[in-house]
């Protein structure tokens, strides 16, 4: 189960003063929260255990995770071997709805979910239509689209694709994808503090 956030999403957007569901008109033009009072009104400082929550829930945004599906993702990495924060990144980014978006088939993690919900999502020549899938290295995604408009659309999306990561590769003469190793913490694109998130848990 994934978080759909249906309210305005530049609100969150300015929440944070970044980009949490891609590009944002609104935020280059009001980089500061929303609010009649967002640009004047003086903001008292922090406390720590606020700015650790607020980046938790930065990331819940970022990646469309309820909040019981993060809590379970970051006990699994908290076992896990390895860095516990750079651990949760990983499992965040090799979710099968963000591998998609990755790997540029579709604008936003959203339309990946909806791709995938839809039964259109392959992983290693088998419909996959759970968003939360874990994908692992070696694993092959590809797409598989009858109507011709459908098809358009994602070859739309894959040709303003910018995003280039030497953890995926795409082969775009048999539209398929792979996950060739786990990203490290320098490969993912995302501005998320992580030992923050890590030592939210840890209190």
């Amino acid at each position: 189960m994934t978080a759909k956030y249906i309210g305005p999403k530049s609100k969150i957007a300015r929440r944070f003063n970044e980009p949490i569901f891609g590009p944002d008109k609104v935020l280059s033009k009001k980089n500061y929260p929303s609010g009649m009072h967002g640009k004047s009104r003086h903001r008292s400082k922090m406390s720590e255990y606020a700015i650790q929550l607020r980046e938790k829930q930065k990331a819940k945004f970022i990646y469309g995770v309820l909040e019981k599906q993060f809590s379970n993702i970051f006990k699994k990495s908290s076992h896990s071997l390895g860095i516990t924060g750079i651990v949760l990144l990983q499992y965040l980014e090799t979710r099968l709805d963000n591998i998609v978006y990755r790997l540029g088939i579709t604008n936003t993690r959203s339309e990946s979910r909806q791709l995938i919900n839809h039964r259109h999502v392959l992983v290693n020549n088998k419909i996959v239509n759970i968003p939360s899938y874990q994908i692992i290295p070696g694993d092959e995604i590809s797409i598989k689209i009858k109507s011709n408009s459908q098809i358009n659309i994602i070859k739309k999306c894959l040709s303003k694709n910018t995003c280039n990561l030497k953890w995926l590769q795409w082969n775009n003469d048999i539209m398929t994808g792979k996950l060739i190793n786990y990203p490290d913490k320098d490969s993912i694109p995302e501005n998320i503090k992580e030992q923050l998130i890590v030592e939210l848990y840890s209190k």
